[in-house]
């Protein structure tokens, strides 16, 4: 039985309808706008130029945690690192539950809970206001480790970098909650920074840096000069080790946006120009809503874990063999294999990633609000046939349904023929165009003939089957004004298409769109994200538990294959404010947490300074 609170699914709401033309049109709303704020008013700039500190106080507050933390200099030290979070309320709650616990035993071994929570970006779903950063992002935190005194700021330490959903309202709502002159309290959690982005010494040799890198765009300036402030002190040693955050994990989408591992390849820059043989070893990401782990030949780490809440991505897309360029430099990267195991580092499997897609036969049904807006276009289709059943009707018809999938399918695989000819058109140029542009033009050429190819039989179907349906019943119902009929004629006449076209539209005009998603996202590594929101799957959560100590950070990947639903929830007959080891609402069945691996990341590995 539901607990009364839970039952307000608008205030806490279960997985988002992603397909819900209505979202859809807020969504894009959202992106234009979001888009100018961040060419014309960037508030990362808005912020830096209030937040006029010396140099001095930007460096006593990177270092101001590195004694607290730890009871030496060397660790250990425990970081919990959470991403993409604040969708269905179910999902979030069952993660902060577990970030909250005192101890987690899991694989023979006992994980205390971190002393510091970053959260990886994204930390609200689906669109960014008070009401979602309250109710899908604060509210489950607060109930899941109730704070132990409302009146004291000190807590657990709680850090946050933007993710392009937090960008969807300029930025307002993330600032307000996590850069106030007083800590925000997220249950027993407190904020502590006072900009988007912020570096973090953990111990005398280990540092985290976390990057605000707005909708993948570019690094604002300030943000430069201050990483450029804390590469070049006197407290950061040289030899130090660097444990980078960025909201979208680059190394997975250089097939497709380049440009998002072009900034945080400007950050590994201005490491090497520090001079101080720094290393990364460890890059994280959330925005792909999976875990993955990448592993460069010297020992580089590139771990990709999004599981705080959204809904889930796919695993089987993932390339074996990937490359990045590296401060100019060309460096491979590889899907690691668990340890012990020839299983490729992936949460969940490969195999179940592909079978979870079979559900989107049954697109039409689970996604009936979007099926509702296909049978409204195909009842358009069917007026305008029967008013005017000519020609230039069918071209106009075949033009909106290419226009619109062919368009909106090149613009989500970021697949621009201009782009492509306009690359291959500056090969020879060598300030412009090195190894890996030469590489990835064909391979982006040969993506693009698959994206428009799909895209076009896409839209075919939709027009034959409209046209040939709307034809169908022109022919039988008639003309829609005969002479000597009464007024009403025209209503009836139109009420009676709606009956025809309307099933027509919903059924297989929104199950082409399933069909579509199943085999383009199963075998031609397409609509990995349109393909799994459809699905709205809330379980496969995950997130990071990081035990630093001396040169090395031991990575604890933690998996839940099942989060409960709604009506599992009970209240906790032993909640009380003031005791965060009692969280309001328990699941009728524990959560089941577990190993989904563990490695460990040597401090000697991932040079800045790589050879050129």
């Amino acid at each position: 039985m539901t607990v009364d609170l839970l039952k307000d699914t608008k205030s806490y709401p279960r997985m988002t309808r992603w397909f819900n033309p209505l979202l859809l049109i807020k969504l894009l709303n959202n992106v234009v706008t979001s888009a100018m704020f961040g060419q014309y008013a960037d508030r990362r700039l808005m912020v830096a130029a209030l937040d006029t500190v010396t140099p001095d106080e930007h460096m006593r507050r990177a270092t101001a945690f590195a004694r607290s933390l730890s009871p030496t200099t060397k660790g250990p030290v425990w970081i919990d690192f959470v991403a993409d979070l604040g969708d269905g309320f179910d999902s979030t709650y069952a993660v902060a539950c577990l970030l909250g616990r005192q101890t987690l035993e899991l694989g023979g071994e006992t994980l205390p809970r971190g002393e510091m929570l970053i959260m990886g970006g994204d930390e609200v779903y689906p669109l960014a206001n008070a009401q979602t950063y309250r109710n899908q992002l604060r509210k489950p935190y607060q109930w899941a480790s109730p704070d132990h005194d409302k009146t004291d700021d000190e807590g657990v330490p709680l850090f946050a970098i933007p993710g392009n959903h937090d960008w969807y309202d300029g930025l307002v709502q993330f600032l307000a909650y996590f850069t106030r002159p007083t800590p925000t309290h997220f249950g027993s959690w407190r904020t502590q920074q006072k900009r988007s982005y912020f570096a973090i010494q953990l111990t005398e040799s280990w540092w985290l840096w976390g990057m605000d890198i707005q909708l993948a765009e570019n690094m604002d300036q300030p943000q430069a000069d201050y990483f450029k402030l804390i590469a070049q002190s006197d407290q950061l040693k040289p030899g130090s080790k660097i444990i980078l955050c960025t909201a979208e994990p680059g190394w997975l989408y250089t097939d497709t946006n380049l440009r998002s591992w072009e900034i945080v390849d400007y950050v590994l820059g201005i490491a090497k120009k520090a001079d101080k043989a720094l290393t990364i070893p460890l890059l994280l990401s959330g925005d792909t809503h999976h875990y993955s782990r990448y592993i460069a030949e010297d020992g580089t780490q590139f771990v990709t874990s999004g599981g705080g809440g959204a809904f889930l991505h796919p695993t089987h897309q993932l390339e074996k063999n990937v490359s990045v360029r590296w401060t100019g430099t060309k460096v491979p990267l590889t899907l690691a294999d668990k340890e012990n195991s020839k299983d490729p580092a992936v949460y969940p499997s490969m195999h179940a990633s592909r079978e979870l897609l079979w559900r989107n036969l049954w697109f039409a049904l689970t996604n009936w609000d979007f099926s509702i807006f296909m049978a409204l276009v195909y009842f358009v289709v069917g007026v305008l046939v029967g008013l005017r059943n000519e020609i230039d009707i069918y071209v106009l018809v075949a033009l909106a349904f290419g226009a619109g999938i062919i368009g909106y399918t090149t613009r989500q695989e970021h697949v621009s023929l201009a782009d492509i000819f306009n690359k291959w058109k500056r090969r020879h140029i060598k300030t412009e165009f090195d190894e890996i542009d030469r590489e990835n033009v064909p391979i982006q050429f040969k993506k693009a003939l698959v994206v428009i190819g799909t895209s076009v039989l896409h839209a075919g179907a939709h027009i034959v089957t409209a046209l040939a349906a709307a034809i169908f019943f022109s022919g039988i119902n008639g003309d829609p004004f005969p002479a000597g009929h009464p007024w009403y004629s025209v209503w009836t006449w139109l009420g009676l298409l709606a009956l025809e076209m309307g099933p027509v539209g919903f059924v297989l005009g929104s199950s082409y769109f399933g069909l579509n998603m199943l085999i383009t996202c199963r075998w031609l590594r397409m609509n990995r994200n349109d393909a799994f929101s459809a699905l709205r799957i809330g379980h496969y959560n995950n997130f990071l538990r990081l035990r630093i100590e001396g040169d090395d950070v031991k990575v604890h990947a933690i998996g839940l294959d099942r989060v409960p639903e709604r009506h599992e929830w009970r209240d906790n007959s032993q909640y009380r404010e003031g005791q965060p080891q009692q969280p309001r609402f328990v699941p009728a069945a524990p959560l089941a947490p577990h190993l989904i691996e563990t490695f460990v990341v040597s401090g000697k590995a991932g040079p800045a300074a790589r050879p050129t």
